[in-house]
């Protein structure tokens, strides 16, 4: 846990978004991430993440990690994709995994205390969908 702040202090004191993905990779790690109390340490007391599209606010660290401690099943894997910003305020654009096709994309707007510790996380989420035919012209594949 330490060795993630001291990563994301180095990002916020150099505007170095390598060293921001690698702590946020560190935090979100395919093989499970940290553990809910190891994300705790990373908050800051005034924490809050909202999700603006399901209306939802948690705010506070303890509050935050009651809601990991309690989800139903194995948390979601996150892919990042990319990750832009400078100071205490960055984006993270990344894809959600849930299992079984169920994929969402997700930006991350994070902000973060001057001592390194994760103070606001905004997550706006969307699933795939088919591009309109007339569209198709003007657009490349992925």
């Amino acid at each position: 846990m330490n060795a993630v702040l001291e990563v994301f202090r180095r990002a916020i004191d150099t505007d170095d978004a390598m060293a921001m993905r690698d702590g946020l990779e560190q935090l979100f790690s395919a093989a499970g991430g940290l553990s809910a109390s190891d994300e705790f340490e990373l908050r800051h007391e005034d924490y809050v993440m909202e999700m603006p599209q399901s209306g939802e606010r948690i705010t506070g660290r303890d509050r935050m990690r009651a809601m990991q401690e309690s989800f139903p099943g194995p948390p979601p894997s996150l892919t990042i994709n990319r990750v832009t910003g400078a100071h205490r305020s960055w984006l993270i654009e990344a894809s959600s995994d849930y299992g079984e096709g169920d994929v969402w994309h997700v930006v991350l707007l994070m902000e973060f205390a001057p001592d390194g510790r994760m103070l606001r996380d905004t997550r706006y989420y969307a699933k795939d969908f088919d591009p309109p035919a007339w569209r198709a012209a003007f657009t490349d594949p992925r």
